[in-house]
């Protein structure tokens, strides 16, 4: 059985994560989407609302599992027994970060290969990070995240809840479209 590992923050996922996932199942028997908890960035949803949001949009598929970790990643995937660390690029900024990681990991794991897939057309532009700034500002994100992430986000912004370490992201715009 080919195990890969897919791991993000995911703070939020959005449909161009959900897309690399789909993918990754036509690719591997089985993949592991890896909520990490240790993150450099201040995300503006709890590590448990991340793998929450992400089980909810994924329970449909048969060949995911959704797990929170913390750690190094490339440790996790070898515990878990995954022979692949799957990674998506946007753009060539993208791959000179995940090369070097990728590089990284396989001095740690020498039986760990990282494969990367491309993200769809329609996908290339949308990050969590635009997402959010966009959802901040009361912008319609739907089709973007999925529903259950969307609904998360409004809810959050509506509140006044600004994770302040997040680029581009000013205090929540009153007047939120929540349909």
């Amino acid at each position: 059985m080919k195990i890969a590992m897919y791991p993000g923050t995911f703070d939020p996922v959005t449909n161009g994560h959900l897309s690399l996932i789909r993918r990754g199942c036509e690719v591997f028997d089985q993949l592991i989407v890896a909520v990490a908890d240790n993150t450099p960035k201040r995300p503006l949803f709890s590590h448990e609302e991340r793998v929450a949001m992400l089980r909810e949009a994924l329970k449909d598929e048969p060949k995911v599992i959704v797990e929170p970790f913390s750690g190094l990643t490339v440790e996790y995937a070898a515990q878990r027994g995954a022979c692949v660390l799957l990674r998506g690029l946007r753009a060539v900024s993208d791959f000179e970060y995940e090369f070097q990681l990728a590089l990284m990991n396989r001095r740690l794991q020498r039986h760990i290969q990282t494969v990367f897939l491309m993200t769809d057309y329609q996908w290339l532009f949308i990050s969590s990070t635009i997402v959010k700034a966009a959802a901040s500002h009361g912008a319609d994100i739907k089709g973007l995240v999925p529903e259950n992430v969307r609904l998360a986000l409004m809810e959050k912004y509506e509140k006044g809840e600004v994770a302040q370490a997040t680029p581009c992201l000013a205090p929540p715009h009153s007047g939120f479209r929540t349909s």
